[in-house]
């Protein structure tokens, strides 16, 4: 098992060398990384040869997570090598989900719901983007705010999950990046999280942004996942994270959902009105919640992004429409509308966009399938196949997982060999 996964580890550095991003991480022996740069073609023949020895493995969660992503290198390889695919195919094969399009009608549903959420008169954009306003963090006060969010949520994260005592991170703020916040991990159970100050920062987005980037969200994940799998497992695949492969829809789907399991919407509200006071915002209990509702009231808008990237790659729409799309169904302002299309025009980044919102979803059906969501009343015992949202969740944190195995234990299989 250790030589496939020193190839592993070998082929990504291989495409590393061809499209400098590819790995997110890398915290395993040095002597692993190839030195000289191979040929596209023979990193190719070296993934089909991957690819047959992880056939050759024991049934079990570690292969069918390896033949996953080995699917995914073979895919990246290909379209390194100039094979066009449609996008959607695209999509599917890096990262094992479906790029479907939303009808427009659930987004203009969302839109007219905040009319009768937002202060004032007129256009729901305008409103919208007044309310925001008022809660723009200063530029010289952001990253003592975050500092504060992430300690208060590494307080309730550490202990739940049994983080290792010299788990750290450093924040830092950043610009001219096509993203809005990142976790560089750096291994070592330790982080960077940036936040990107290209556009402004609003208070209102933090608590949700922070247990996304670090508790419970990509921190956490992989500090548990480079404890239980590379250092006490010996899975060495594992001390190398990778973009565009089927563990980022796992990665963001636990992000997506990570500020839900930890910090309940009631104790956010405190949180938010404490630190307006502390920051001398000029907003109380009232704005907070009504800004709260309409956040909650835009959750349906998370698709936009997903079907202005269709517009984009697959129907050819020029760049000036996909920017209006973005305005009117996002109700972005335009600098943030050239912000989300900077993103789903970079080459690392434009197929990305659906492991957020295919993630999410994923997890929304298993804990509604297959778990409880936690309420902190409910002690009714679990039937038969059940665990608790958090038990799922742990599990995703913990374990190596696909899709398709999210798949499997939503129709009460355990998937290690189904639809991977």
């Amino acid at each position: 098992m250790t030589d496939v996964a020193r190839h592993y580890i070998e082929l990504a550095h291989g495409i590393e060398q061809h499209f400098p991003g590819y790995i997110d991480a890398y915290f395993g022996p040095e002597d692993w990384k190839p030195e000289a740069m191979l040929p596209l073609a023979e990193l190719a023949r070296q993934a089909e040869g991957l690819a047959r020895a992880v056939e050759g493995l024991g049934p079990g969660p570690r292969r069918a997570w390896l033949k996953a992503q080995v699917a995914a290198m073979q895919t990246t390889l290909a379209l390194l090598q100039g094979e066009a695919l449609p996008y959607r195919e695209e999509v599917r094969r890096l990262y094992g989900v479906e790029a479907g399009a939303v009808p427009e009608s659930r987004f203009e549903e969302a839109i007219a719901g905040l009319e009768d959420v937002l202060p004032g008169r007129g256009p729901v954009p305008e409103r919208l983007e007044a309310f925001r306003q008022r809660f723009v963090v200063p530029p010289g006060r952001v990253g003592e705010v975050l500092g504060i969010l992430l300690e208060r949520l590494g307080e309730r994260v550490r202990g739940r999950y049994g983080l290792p005592r010299e788990e750290s991170f450093t924040v830092e703020l950043v610009r001219d990046q096509p993203w809005g916040a990142y976790n560089w991990y750096l291994g070592g159970y330790r982080s960077r999280i940036d936040l990107n100050t290209d556009l402004p920062t609003h208070l209102y987005s933090l608590p949700d942004t922070m247990a996304h980037e670090g508790y419970p969200g990509h921190h956490t994940e992989h500090v548990l996942k480079e404890l239980r799998l590379y250092r006490e497992q010996g899975h060495a695949e594992a001390s190398i994270l990778l973009i565009n492969s089927p563990e980022c829809v796992i990665s963001e789907g636990i992000a997506v959902k990570a500020r839900a399991m930890v910090l309940p919407e009631a104790e956010e509200t405190e949180w938010l009105l404490e630190l307006a006071q502390y920051l001398g915002l000029g907003v109380g209990r009232a704005e907070v919640e009504a800004m709260q509702a309409a956040v909650r009231q835009q959750r349906a808008l998370k698709h936009v992004s997903g079907n202005a990237a269709l517009l984009l790659h697959e129907e050819k729409r020029p760049e000036a429409e996909v920017l209006g799309y973005l305005r009117r169904y996002a109700l972005a302002t335009p600098e943030r509308a050239r912000k989300s299309l900077e993103f789903i025009t970079n080459p690392t980044w434009r197929s990305y966009i659906f492991t957020y919102t295919a993630g999410g979803d994923l997890l929304d059906e298993l804990f509604r399938v297959r778990g409880q969501i936690p309420s902190g009343t409910d002690n009714r015992p679990y039937a038969s196949g059940q665990l608790p949202a958090e038990g799922w969740f742990r599990r995703l944190l913990e374990e190596p997982v696909t899709p398709g195995m999210v798949r499997a234990w939503i129709e009460g299989k355990e998937g290690y060999e189904a639809g991977v």
